[in-house]
């Protein structure tokens, strides 16, 4: 039997995901022999299938009366897919649906699942079942944002986590292509479709960051956690002397195409410079939960005490960044997580002067959500 391309993809990313892999890696490197459209469908179903995991479990059980925690790996992937499918998508035919997941998994080897997913699939066309959309976020981490900021934004938090994010460009005082729309931010504009050109995607709520730092042209400039570099090149845009970090050789390497000095360097220790900086941004690793509709893996990978390991990092770059300011200058730190330990708590511990500070909360801000706090010398 023949496989529709873009499902035995989309199958195959699903499998790395759940081994490790970061969702747009597995699905580019699985994909990369497909047309546009069925990279597109391939696309969707990984995306779909991630963003909506909790959901498609809870169906599964339903359906089947087992716990999906015992189910074969490829069994309940073949049957998460092939729901999502059913459930969201509406230009599949529901027969090549389940023709084909039955067919993934007697190709990964479970002939003996075979009449288990047909009936599964069977039972969700004949009997739809209807389960909360709470479902697709874990509750300790709905629960979290419940008690920050209240039942109704963290729905909205949670909702928005289930829809493809808008694609945003970084365009800066350069003429904008064909159909892109002007945002509130200059030099972003939303590019509905189409070719981005010469221009990089970055999300509005990464492009908001770098504002903050009110750079002057000739200023002393460091990026302490740069790669992969948009806020670099953003910040760029300003004539700067400009220095770029990253604690990873490899991606560090990456940074030299922005024809500045880039050091390989763990910002957790104290950093190899005597010079002090004019400005100084620090865009912090850290959990990353306001990138769940972009990074859906995330939320299911994600335990409660990340958070608190993370903070230890973040308070110890933010330490060492601050030691490198300059009398007069300014210093961001920045996250793209929603929690207040990695953001509030950091920066009160750092003992640092407050300016002021933003925060971008997904389905009430367009994009990501972001942290940041601007900071001065002491």
């Amino acid at each position: 039997m023949k496989l529709a391309p873009a499902r035995q993809a989309a199958f195959g990313a699903l499998l790395a995901v759940d081994r490790g892999a970061w969702s747009a890696e597995a699905l580019a490197a699985k994909s990369a022999h497909l047309d546009a459209r069925d990279a597109g469908l391939a696309s969707d179903i990984v995306f779909g299938t991630l963003r909506h995991h909790g959901e498609l479990d809870a169906v599964i059980r339903l359906c089947s009366n087992r716990s999906v925690d015992h189910l074969d790996i490829a069994v309940r992937i073949a049957l998460e897919m092939a729901i999502y499918q059913l459930m969201f998508l509406d230009r599949v035919p529901d027969h090549a649906v389940v023709n084909d997941s039955v067919e993934l998994a007697r190709r990964a080897g479970k002939e003996s699942a075979v009449p288990f997913v047909n009936a599964v699939l069977r039972r969700v066309l004949r009997d739809p079942v209807t389960v909360p959309e709470s479902a697709a976020t874990p509750p300790w981490l709905l629960a979290r944002w419940v008690a920050q900021y209240g039942e109704e934004t963290a729905a909205k938090i949670a909702h928005a986590s289930l829809s493809p994010p808008e694609r945003f460009i970084r365009v800066g005082k350069a003429e904008p292509p064909e159909g892109a729309l002007a945002t509130e931010l200059p030099g972003c504009y939303l590019l509905p479709s189409g070719d981005p050109g010469p221009f990089r995607f970055q999300d509005i709520g990464s492009q908001s960051v770098v504002p903050l730092l009110d750079l002057r042209a000739g200023q002393t400039f460091l990026d302490v956690c740069a790669s992969p570099g948009n806020k670099t090149a953003q910040a760029l845009e300003t004539p700067l002397h400009a220095v770029a970090c990253d604690v990873h050789l490899s991606r560090a390497k990456l940074l030299l195409a922005l024809g500045i000095p880039v050091v390989a360097t763990d910002a957790s220790k104290p950093l190899p410079f005597r010079t002090q900086f004019d400005r100084i941004l620090v865009d912090a690793p850290c959990t990353g939960t306001g990138t769940l509709a972009r990074n859906p893996e995330i939320k299911w990978r994600l335990k409660n005490d990340d958070v608190f390991d993370l903070r230890r990092r973040q308070k110890a770059i933010l330490k060492n960044a601050l030691e490198r300011l300059a009398p007069g200058g300014l210093l961001v730190y920045s996250t793209c997580s929603l929690e207040r330990e990695e953001n509030q708590d950091v920066i009160e511990a750092s003992g640092a002067a407050i300016v002021k500070t933003m925060q971008r909360l997904p389905g009430r801000d367009p994009g990501d959500g972001f942290f940041a706090a601007v900071l001065s010398a002491s």
